[in-house]
């Protein structure tokens, strides 16, 4: 019976992975309550119930420890009267924003020591095995005077990879050479690369990184994922595998989980209306500036083309956005001249963009590629089907998660809440694509299967 515990669980993108690939999660821990709502929910769907075979607890992992880890598994009823297992795994994910590419960085950004709090948990817990996900700008990550679990004080400018390595060699653990996995290699249909790090207790059997190359997968691209999903009665497209396994569910119920071992059943269907659907709802010069932009094309080639090609009837196609556009410029003084200048490529460069974006840089899916790394925050993309954003449930299927599982809260938030808040939005974009901690999970499946071989044989002898 392979145990494991999920910090930082997020929504539940690597819990879903890890029940997928047969683990009993028997305890989880994130910050936000919010997360929280939508990843209770859905283990009691799974059949993962509080106090019972499972503990989830809402609170800064710096708050966290093992004790209180051990007494909470103690305490569920399926361990009453029986000694608390040794944990198979701790997986989880230090929130990334301190390490992202996308944004200003800091070494001194707080976040920055979440991963500290995870190596002091993982040497406080001392499981088998350790996995962290984060993202590619983890790699590449300096602090100044990092003071280890240990003690010890790493110089300036030491990387974060050679911390981690540090210290989780000091506790006792063999650290693999970090690997960055792409989700589209694993049946996500997403362009996501995360840098991946594994790590086995000395007293444990190796463990590797998930080969693709060993089964190879077919990509699925965005029409794959949810085209199925697209509102227009004039389009409709042949159902996909992908998109039947999303309404089908991947991940399994759980019809029995105790010290005995677990059961699974079958996953839970998506019957009905599809949820989390909500269609954003845009103004006519929204919609006319999102019909400017071609599949695959981003914001700064879209104004490239209108400057060197100019756009088709500016003002019969686009009237509702040229009037934005005048209101917003001083260089021309009708709309007339206005709409001649966009169409025979005449316009000026400070002209162009007011006319094609408001703020930063959108693009627009191709239907026939796997999708950019979903974000949180959906207003930097476009469907290919329809001119508008995509909803929760599109992100969603672009990160492998099921059908049946309901993002709870607040669709979206913005401003100051947006530091509190943890909206559906953000729930889907910070989440790891359940496809790809499968995969991961399994690996370590296959080390714990060999560490039994090898036991049992040794008995033998």
């Amino acid at each position: 019976m392979p145990y494991a515990i999920d910090l930082f669980c997020g929504a539940g993108g690597m819990s879903e992975g890890l029940i997928q690939a047969g683990f009993h999660i028997l305890f989880s821990s994130d910050i936000s309550e919010d997360v929280e709502n939508t990843y209770t929910h859905r283990h009691e769907q799974l059949g993962l119930h509080q106090g019972h075979n499972t503990f989830f607890h809402r609170t800064d992992i710096s708050q966290l420890n093992g004790d209180f880890i051990f007494n909470s598994i103690q305490n569920l009823q399926i361990f009453q009267g029986h000694e608390v297992p040794e944990i198979d795994a701790i997986f989880g994910g230090p929130p990334c924003q301190g390490f992202s590419l996308a944004g200003r960085r800091t070494r001194n950004d707080p976040r920055n020591m979440l991963f500290r709090e995870y190596i002091r948990v993982i040497d406080e817990v001392q499981p088998k095995y350790v996995i962290m996900e984060n993202v590619q700008g983890f790699l590449n990550t300096r602090l100044d005077g990092f003071v280890g679990v240990t003690e010890e004080t790493y110089p300036e400018e030491t990387l974060v990879t050679a911390i981690l390595e540090g210290e989780l060699t000091a506790i006792g653990y063999t650290v693999l050479p970090v690997q960055v996995l792409d989700a589209s290699n694993f049946g996500v249909p997403q362009r996501r690369k995360r840098a991946i790090f594994m790590a086995y207790r000395n007293d444990q059997t190796p463990i590797q990184y998930p080969d693709f190359t060993d089964t190879p997968r077919e990509i699925v691209n965005v029409q794959d994922a949810i085209s199925d999903l697209v509102l227009s009665q004039d389009q409709r497209y042949e159902i996909t595998n992908y998109q039947l396994n999303s309404i089908a569910g991947r991940t399994p119920r759980i019809l029995r989980a105790d010290r005995h071992g677990i059961e699974f059943g079958q996953p839970i269907e998506q019957i009905g209306p599809f949820q989390n659907h909500e269609i954003a709802r845009h103004s006519l010069a929204v919609s006319q500036r999102f019909s400017l932009y071609r599949e695959g094309e981003n914001t700064t080639a879209l104004t490239l083309r209108i400057l060197n090609e100019g756009i088709e009837d500016a003002l019969f196609n686009y009237p509702d956005l040229l009037m934005e556009c005048f209101n917003a410029q001083e260089e021309y003084e009708d709309l007339t001249s206005l709409a001649q200048a966009l169409q025979n490529a005449s316009a000026s460069p400070s002209v162009v963009k007011i006319f094609t974006s408001k703020k930063g840089n959108r693009y627009r899916y191709d239907r026939n590629s796997p999708a950019p790394t979903v974000l949180t925050l959906p207003d930097d993309f476009i469907v290919p089907f329809e001119n508008r954003i995509p909803t929760v449930r599109e992100l969603a299927r672009l990160q492998s998660f099921d059908d049946s599982l309901l993002f709870r809260g607040k669709r979206t938030t913005g401003g100051p809440r947006r530091r509190v808040e943890v909206p559906q939005y953000t729930q889907v974009g910070n989440a790891v694509p359940p496809l790809l901690a499968k995969a991961v999970a399994q690996q370590v499946l296959v080390a714990l299967r060999q560490e039994n071989q090898n036991t049992m044989a040794s008995t033998l002898v």
